[in-house]
């Protein structure tokens, strides 16, 4: 009975390690492709109403606070961004702001005002930090996130005229600027890594002031005021863009440890049977919508062209995807993988006919997932030496 229960429990020993091995955690979901990125977007920018609130030797000719409306016009924006693969994303964008005046006052010294006109110029530098929002859809990914920088501001013409009155503003003044972002990116499955962007912007500057000079007209001209003129105006706008992911690829997941039953008490000894052929697979992972190859990726096409080289005759390189994106692009996109690991294991000294290329797209996944899923281990390649 003691011997019958240790060849028990070697058995079921050998038998509970591979289902431990078989519940490693599963890695965190990429919500946006690691590595760099390029993002440009053009839209409508709508200044809020600001108050104009003169100092200096104007003070006591302008003692009030007046108004500026502003028309609502064009802006762009350009940025370059890192994606860090767990849905944080940073940048750097430049921006360009350009609107004209509507209507204005200058408080109860130059009122009623009979003219205005005028322009406001704003282009900048902002570092952003953002966060993607995973929904599980495939179509959609919205993201948010702040920003803080420096922005400059030009006051080009600002004119407003009362009877006997006239306030003249100029000048450019540079200050902090900060901005709260509010967008969702819709994914183009036709090219891997390119998205289509919408967004709100809102932006706000710290207090800025201008050189003006106020002008006395009519027959009783004199000699022009000098002072300042406070004018900073929060910002409202909607972009619409396209954001292209660089290249860059996830990590390989760490590979499930191997199990290993020990043989049973008191086994006969192993029968001799003829060698057989001896078999290597080797796996390189890819980032999502990507068909870059890492550093690691390309250590790891180099031992299988190292395995080949010892008397191989046929190399399969199966490519794979995940489920997000159509089935059509998931099946040329699994190609481009397996064809980007074909070309390198060339570049290896391995010869083109004895590769045998073929797509899978996501009919065999790794780790079983519903559409739209973005599971890492799926993203792959498989080389199997023979």
């Amino acid at each position: 009975m003691t011997q019958i229960g240790r060849v028990t429990l070697v058995g079921l020993a050998a038998l509970a390690v591979p289902g431990m091995a078989s519940a490693q955690p599963r890695p965190a979901l990429a919500q946006t492709p690691p590595g760099f990125y390029a993002a440009a977007g053009i839209g409508v920018n709508q200044p809020q109403s600001a108050d104009v609130e003169a100092s200096g030797a104007m003070r006591g000719a302008l003692p009030g606070r007046g108004t500026v409306r502003f028309e609502p016009m064009a802006m762009g924006v350009v940025a370059l961004g890192y994606g860090f693969g767990n849905g944080i994303r940073v940048e750097l964008e430049g921006s360009l702001r350009a609107n004209g005046v509507d209507r204005a006052s200058a408080g109860p010294g130059i009122a009623p005002v009979t003219g205005s006109q005028g322009q406001l110029w704003n282009w900048g530098v902002m570092a952003n930090a953002l966060v993607d929002v995973d929904l599980g859809a495939e179509w959609i990914q919205p993201y948010f996130g702040v920003g803080l920088g420096y922005v400059w501001s030009e006051v080009k013409d600002f004119r407003v005229a009362s009877v006997g009155q006239r306030l003249a503003v100029d000048g450019t003044e540079g200050n902090l600027a900060y901005q709260a972002i509010a967008g969702a990116a819709f994914p183009i499955s036709a090219v891997p890594g390119l998205a289509a962007t919408a967004e709100y912007r809102f932006m706000g500057t710290m207090e800025q002031d201008f050189a003006a000079n106020l002008f006395t007209t009519g027959r009783r001209r004199s000699a022009p005021t000098a002072g300042r003129v406070e004018i900073s105006p929060y910002h409202h706008a909607v972009l619409f863009g396209l954001r292209y992911s660089l290249g860059g690829a996830a990590e390989p997941p760490p590979a499930a440890p191997v199990a290993f039953a020990p043989p049973p008490i008191f086994a006969p000894p192993p029968i001799a049977a003829a060698p057989a052929p001896v078999t290597r697979s080797f796996i390189v992972y890819f980032g999502l919508n990507s068909t870059s190859l890492t550093a690691r990726a390309r250590q790891i096409v180099a031992e299988a062209a190292q395995a080949a080289r010892t008397g191989s005759a046929v190399i399969e390189v199966g490519g794979h995807t995940d489920t997000v994106g159509s089935t059509a692009a998931n099946q040329r996109l699994s190609r481009r993988r397996a064809e980007a690991v074909a070309s390198e294991l060339r570049r290896q000294g391995i010869a083109r006919d004895s590769i045998a290329i073929t797509a899978y797209g996501q009919t065999q996944l790794a780790v079983a997932t519903r559409d739209g899923v973005r599971e890492p281990r799926n993203r792959r390649v498989e080389i199997v030496v023979r």
